[in-house]
C-alpha cells in the first residue's frame, strides 16, 4: 500500500504542492500548472501525489475529486445522478469498506479489457476495426464474458470476505454464526 507521507512520495510519485492561494505547483518541472494539468499527468498515467505546501499533508484524493467534479459538470457525466445517490448511501453502511476495493477491481479489469482491445486496433483503420468486430464477435464475446466472469468472482470474495468478518464479529459475542 502506498504511503501517505509526504517523503515517501517524493521517490515514487510526482510531487505538486498546493499552496493556500490555491495554486499547484509541480516540483518536477518547478512550474505553477493548473488542474487540467494534473489532469493531464492522471491520463498518462503519471503517478501524482499533491500534499499542502506547508502542512504535507495530503490531499491528493481531494485534488481527483475536484477533477472528477469538474468532469462530471462539463456535460457527458461519467456517473448517473441513480448512481451517485447510491454511492452516497454506502457512506456509514457496513458494506462500506467491500465497495471500493469491489468498485477498484472492476474498473482496473474493464480498463485491462480496454487495453487488449486498444493493443488489437494498433494501426486498423476505423473500417477495418468495424470488419474484424464483426468476424470476431465470438472473440469479443469471449472477452466480455472474462470480464464478467472476473467481476463474478470479486464479489463472491467480497462476499466471503464479509461471512467471515461477521462470523468473528458474532465469535467475539460468544455466539455461533
Amino acid at each position: 500500500m502506498p504511503s501517505n507521507s509526504p517523503d515517501s512520495a517524493n521517490t515514487t510519485h510526482r510531487v505538486i504542492k498546493k499552496y493556500p492561494n490555491r495554486r499547484l505547483y509541480d516540483t518536477d518541472t518547478s512550474t505553477y500548472i493548473t488542474l487540467a494539468e494534473v489532469k493531464k499527468l492522471v491520463m498518462v498515467r503519471e503517478p501524482v501525489r499533491v500534499v499542502d505546501a506547508k502542512t504535507g499533508e495530503d490531499l491528493t484524493r481531494a485534488i481527483l475529486l475536484q477533477i472528477i467534479l469538474e468532469e462530471e459538470a462539463g456535460g457527458a457525466p461519467l456517473f448517473t445522478e441513480q448512481a451517485l445517490a447510491n454511492m452516497i448511501r454506502f457512506y456509514g453502511n457496513t458494506m462500506q469498506s467491500f465497495l471500493g476495493p469491489y468498485l477498484e477491481k472492476n474498473v482496473q479489469t474493464f480498463m485491462d479489457l480496454q487495453s487488449t482491445m486498444g493493443e488489437q486496433a494498433k494501426g486498423m483503420t476505423p473500417e477495418a476495426w468495424a470488419q474484424m468486430l464483426k468476424m470476431q464477435s465470438p472473440a469479443m464475446q469471449g472477452m466480455m464474458g472474462s470480464y464478467v466472469e472476473q467481476s463474478k468472482n470479486i464479489f463472491v470474495q467480497m462476499q466471503e470476505q464479509m461471512q467471515k468478518q461477521t462470523a468473528q464479529m458474532l465469535g467475539t459475542f460468544g455466539l455461533k454464526p
